[in-house]
């Protein structure tokens, strides 16, 4: 066990966020806390972490163990670069590099036993340096910096330049390559793209410490954990599996938990009923006899009833006429900006009924092809046509169209007129707008609420071609399946761009992939996306295809000479010390033959003499060689 949290509970003035929650996680486990938006998610890790202090409990973490946490909003304003962020964690690695090469340089000046030592310091210093992958260190970053969606051309940008989710993405990448034990981490996956996602879910797979996340993407929580932590009002409750196997077994026990409830209220009345009759009587005994069936009401433990799976908010979309069949034709359709070409020549039908998402990279331009269905831009060529009485209704990821000064009754007045106040309170109310929230300003709303606005609003449109742009972002979990249930049941068509591919996987009929500045079809959900996408992405990108695998050649071929190198530098250091070692042996020798040449007995007898001559010659010519070849070794 690497983390244990024992009977933690939090409130914030009189409203109790968490109560007596108790659970732990192990060594190497990916674990997720889920529950609804105001649940207490944050709360919890920044308990964890030390940010909050909790009003009971208490949080153990094993010893010498780290932590490393990843906060949803980052207050980065780093003057560095995004490289030099990212490779400053790496920190002790670099000084140990430093370190080698002053050693390296040192080497030049001494010899014997001085040498001995400092080649001993430096062998141990090396083989820890290459134990922890030093010679890798730019791969690693470069690697980390590509996988989380920054181009090489962005690497030299500052830090402080960049806007919130790029400072997100920095903050994780600085956290991947601190390697912590425990991984905190705050709804990773926001501002990340489908190929990101999919390389930071292989990363935490292959991660050797343990996980704990918040997020509210389906599909990553169903590859990444093996335990899910549940935080309903204010209850935490424990079960092990992804999230299909929660989501299983939540239903399970909700079902369990109706019948009891139901049973029990079903109960209940039943003796209140006879409770009544036996005092219509008006007799001693049949009183006596309902004033102790009361007594045995009042020692009952009543069950608290279930909370609804989706009374959170209350979705329907319902066009108010049928278009034609043909709902969008684009053709020849081209866009880009200054420096920054985004896609040429593209075009596609749909017809009424399809749901169709269109999914690709950050900056490839999926939100701009909503934006000029709307009018909201105009393309550099190509054309736009709707089909006989499409009626659209406009989701706007970053809410343009709402008005910020208005508040929100007269945000939705304004929209639709022919609606009474109690009738505009209603909506609002569907959307958990309610009591004083129905005059704040849409200015003063979050994110999420600025969300649940527009959808209120596109609910009532009554459109029957809805263009919705990241629908889900700002969701909980819940509200995503009660819009999921909308889109599915709606008899319009649907056209989204969205990062969610939980969502898509339950609501598509035929998703277009931006990729290459052109757009694949495929018609299916994700699971067949998934299943078809290296095919139709060769046939329709070759020469892309064959720029990457050439990338990854020469990544191969970088990998393979820089071992190369490691090798042949291993090689010359002990080059080095077995010449340093001969010298040393060599020059040993000399001296005892000086000392031997110096006794009587010896210089006295001429054979002698010759011979130690001889041999002094000799050692002297091939302590010349080693001289020189160790300068040589230490000059490469």
């Amino acid at each position: 066990m690497i983390l244990s949290c024992q009977n933690i509970a939090k409130a914030f003035g009189t409203e109790e966020i968490i109560r007596d929650a108790s659970f732990h996680l192990e060594e190497h486990e990916k674990a997720a806390i889920v529950g609804i938006n105001g649940a207490g998610k944050t709360t919890l890790l920044k308990i964890i972490v030390g940010e909050l202090a909790p009003d009971g409990g208490s949080v153990t973490v094993s010893r010498g163990k780290t932590l490393g946490y990843l906060e949803q909003h980052q207050a980065v304003s780093d003057d560095a670069t995004i490289y030099s962020v990212l490779l400053e964690e790496k920190r002790h690695l670099l000084d140990m590099e430093q370190k080698l090469r002053s050693m390296e340089s040192e080497m030049k000046r001494l010899k014997g036993g001085a040498l001995q030592d400092l080649m001993n310091s430096y062998n141990r210093i090396s083989t820890e340096f290459e134990r922890q992958n030093g010679y890798s260190i730019q791969s690693e970053v470069t690697g980390v910096l590509k996988g989380l969606g920054f181009e090489e051309q962005d690497f030299d940008r500052k830090v402080h330049t960049l806007s919130g989710g790029q400072k997100t993405r920095v903050a994780l990448g600085r956290l991947l390559l601190s390697s912590p034990d425990i991984l905190l981490l705050d709804e990773p996956v926001n501002h990340l793209d489908l190929a990101s996602i999919a390389w930071l879910e292989n990363y935490l797979l292959n991660y050797k410490g343990a996980v704990l996340v918040v997020a509210h993407d389906r599909y990553f929580l169903n590859r990444i954990v093996t335990k899910i932590f549940e935080i309903e009002r204010g209850t935490v409750t424990t079960f092990t599996g992804n999230y299909s196997d929660y989501a299983q077994k939540k239903a399970q026990i909700r079902e369990i938990q109706w019948k009891a409830y139901l049973n029990q209220q079903q109960e209940i009345r039943h003796q209140e009923a006879v409770i009544t009759k036996l005092r219509s009587f008006n007799r001693e005994k049949s009183i006596r006899r309902a004033e102790s069936r009361e007594k045995m009401l009042e020692k009952i433990e009543v069950i608290e009833k279930p909370a609804e799976q989706n009374d959170e908010m209350r979705l329907t979309f319902s066009p108010s006429i049928v278009s034609g069949n043909d709902v969008l034709t684009v053709d020849g359709l081209s866009k880009s900006f200054p420096g920054k070409p985004l896609f040429s020549d593209l075009s596609f039908t749909i017809r009424r009924g399809e749901k169709v998402a269109i999914i690709g990279d950050n900056g490839t331009g999926k939100t701009t092809i909503l934006k000029l269905i709307n009018g909201l831009i105009s393309p550099d060529a190509g054309t736009i046509q709707t089909g006989s009485k499409v009626m659209i209704g406009y989701y706007d990821q970053e809410q343009q169209v709402l008005h910020m000064e208005k508040t929100l009754m007269d945000e939705v007045a304004d929209t639709f007129p022919e609606m009474t106040n109690t009738q505009v309170r209603n909506l609002l109310a569907a959307f958990l707008f309610t009591g004083e929230d129905v005059f704040k300003r849409v200015k003063d709303l979050s994110g999420g609420e600025r969300g649940r606005l527009s959808l209120a609003k596109l609910m009532r449109s009554s459109a029957n071609f809805l263009i919705l742009d990241e629908p889900t972002n700002h969701l909980d979990i819940t509200s995503k399946e009660i819009l999921e249930e909308a889109v599915r049941n709606y008899t319009g068509t649907v056209l989204y761009v969205s990062h969610d591919r939980y969502f898509i996987n339950q609501t598509a009929t035929r998703i277009l992939e931006l990729k290459h500045r052109t757009l694949i079809n495929y018609i299916g959900n994700y699971d067949y996306y998934l299943e078809k996408a290296d095919i139709l992405g060769k046939l329709h990108a070759p020469a892309k295809e064959s720029e990457e695998k050439e990338s990854r050649t020469t990544a191969k071929d970088d990998w393979t000479r820089k071992k190369e190198e490691q090798a042949r530098e291993r090689r010359r250091r002990n080059d080095i010390q077995k010449t340093e070692e001969k010298i040393s042996e060599l020059e040993e020798r000399d001296r005892e033959i000086d000392t031997l040449l110096a006794l009587e007995e010896n210089f006295s007898d001429a054979l002698r003499c010759a011979e130690l001559g001889r041999e002094k010659a000799s050692i002297l010519e091939e302590l010349e060689e080693l001289y020189a070849r160790w300068e040589a070794l230490s000059e490469e």
